[in-house]
């Protein structure tokens, strides 16, 4: 019987944290977060990183266990009863501010985490059973238009200037957060205007699927108010806000400073393991349903998360990704452990 895939369930953890946080009392309300960024980090320097890819008869039997799939649909009910019982318990504790600050920075790393990560390896999938199950997570951090800008736009656009996701050369985290939002709600909009005018519709037609979004979004912002009132809703807001910072903190990892060169013809080379920042430090893939094999994700967007591959010809992160973003809360500090990355990518390409 093949139980490999109990080392996944290792991301069940994460909400059982948060439950007991957001019930817990003075600092223990930051128990999520001690335990996503501070624990997992430090382990990380005491579990090696493995390089290790499956053999291709193994690789062909995994992708067709079910039981992989299973364990990325479980995240859902979970998510939403650990978002259930935030919204129904926020605004009747007696919290200070500091306990108030701990439960939602909890539900907020869960929003990110589980609901935003999963939905994004679900978003890759073709069946419209999971299509459904990654806008329903990303509907937890009211980001649903993440399903088309990254398929649709992400991914075609990836590490050139025409991506709002892929960080540039010295940009920033904390300006990249506000552009990288911004421009990639806009960047949903035109992808779903374009893909209607082809069908010869406008863009206010029931069929764009941006403005279905919005209605979802504010009706669940709205029951959230009718049901449990104005301070449950704001909470949720701040949780949803974080699960996107903790997104779009990961965007900035995953391709600081990398480019596609661009053709004679105006297109761009086709996307390549080096065009992504890879990381194979264990605790961080297991956390994450590998989402930090990036690079061979970009390669092949198709790709089943348990069987996404190391390529040697990838530029690696000196940690995992619980490290990699708390280093790049440290502009100066980041710029000088990653541009010396980049420079010995550039000798590399040279020789």
């Amino acid at each position: 019987m093949n139980i490999r895939f109990l080392k996944y369930a290792i991301v069940f953890i994460i909400p059982i944290v948060a439950y007991f946080s957001i019930n817990a009392s003075g600092w223990w309300t930051f128990g999520t977060a001690a335990l996503v960024y501070l624990l997992l980090p430090l382990f990380e320097f005491f579990f090696s990183s493995s390089k290790e890819n499956l053999e291709k008869a193994e690789e062909e039997l995994v992708a067709k266990d079910r039981v992989y799939d299973c364990l990325l649909y479980l995240v859902v009910p979970v998510q939403f009863a650990l978002l259930y019982y935030f919204v129904s318990v926020i605004g009747v504790m007696e919290s200070t501010n500091l306990e108030l600050a701990g439960r939602i920075l909890s539900m907020g790393i869960t929003c990110g985490a589980l609901g935003i990560n999963v939905a994004h390896e679900l978003g890759h999938r073709k069946s419209n059973f999971e299509q459904f199950l990654a806008k329903a997570l990303l509907l937890t951090s009211l980001y649903m238009h993440f399903n088309i800008e990254h398929n649709r736009g992400h991914h075609k656009n990836v590490s050139t200037h025409e991506d709002p996701s892929s960080a540039r050369h010295g940009e920033w985290v904390f300006f990249f957060w506000f552009r990288s939002m911004i421009m990639g709600y806009i960047s949903a909009w035109k992808i779903e205007a374009a893909q209607l005018k082809k069908k010869g519709l406008g863009p206010i037609s029931f069929q764009n699927e941006m403005l279905r979004f919005q209605v979802i979004q504010l009706a669940f912002l709205g029951l959230i108010y009718w049901a449990f009132g104005w301070l449950p809703m704001l909470c949720f807001l701040a949780a949803a806000l974080i699960g996107i910072i903790q997104l779009e903190t990961v965007n900035y990892i995953e391709h600081y400073g990398l480019s596609r060169n661009q053709k004679e013809s105006g297109q761009y080379e086709r996307v390549q393991p080096w065009h992504s920042w890879n990381s194979n430090h264990t605790l961080g893939r297991l956390f994450l349903f590998e989402l930090s094999r990036h690079s061979d994700h970009h390669y092949l967007a198709s790709r089943k998360y348990q069987i996404l591959r190391h390529h040697e010809v990838s530029p690696q992160m000196p940690t995992g990704y619980p490290g990699m973003m708390l280093l790049s809360m440290v502009p100066p500090l980041w710029f000088l452990v990653m541009h010396k990355q980049i420079a010995k990518l550039s000798s590399s390409e040279e020789a």
